[in-house]
């Protein structure tokens, strides 16, 4: 296998903490978005959506979104389990995540990409050039606050995001918490449950690599 992974960006952060919990040695090459890389010809020929995480398989399989990488994987790779172990788990799990990709880390994305310099002409992913819209940015900041009130309320009633131990959402919403420090939002002081939840995780051997 071949993972195309980048240092400084969240979704492959994602990928590479999904691989560590595995206890997975897999061929990494790190793809520079800070540098465009993503945009040669060298790694859209691997994808063209110009796009990371990237995982090729063992198969030649290319697979170039978080959840298609998690769910090979899984499969593959069943112990431990991250993606839950009863159906009623696993319904959880994709549920959850679904939630804080759509209301944790796409807020938090559109924020930074509709105001940071750094994206000029670069306000969406991808081989497209999407000029920033400054109201977008307003409006990320305020739906990535009220994902955080929503993550407090979950984390009041349970002990990890999706279900009762650690799982892909605990992964997803991790990264997205820490990462929005970029748009200058970190956990409120009196989210204590939510605190308490993203100290724990930070532990993890996963969550520094």
């Amino acid at each position: 296998m071949l993972f195309y992974d980048c240092s400084t960006a969240p979704n492959p952060r994602r990928a590479r903490m999904f691989i560590a919990e595995k206890e997975l040695k897999i061929e990494t090459r790190d793809i520079s978005i800070a540098k465009g890389e993503q945009l040669d010809d060298g790694f859209r020929a691997v994808n063209p959506r110009a796009t990371i995480p990237v995982l090729v398989t063992e198969e030649g399989t290319v697979l170039t979104e978080n959840m298609g990488i998690a769910a090979y994987l899984e499969a593959r790779f069943p112990e431990p389990p991250l993606m839950g172990r009863t159906p009623d788990e696993k319904g959880l799990v994709l549920m959850w995540n679904a939630i804080v990709e759509q209301q944790g880390g796409a807020p938090i994305a559109e924020a930074l990409r509709n105001a940071h310099p750094a994206f000029k002409d670069r306000a969406i992913p991808g081989p497209v050039n999407y000029e920033q819209v400054p109201e977008l940015a307003e409006r990320g900041l305020d739906r990535a606050r009220r994902f955080f009130q929503l993550l407090e309320d979950r984390l009041r009633e349970s002990a990890h995001v999706a279900c009762d131990h650690f799982t892909l959402a605990d992964i997803s919403t991790f990264v997205f918490v820490d990462f929005a420090r970029v748009v200058k939002l970190r956990i409120p002081e009196e989210n204590t449950a939510t605190r308490g939840w993203f100290e724990a995780i930070r532990e993890r051997p996963s969550a520094n690599l």
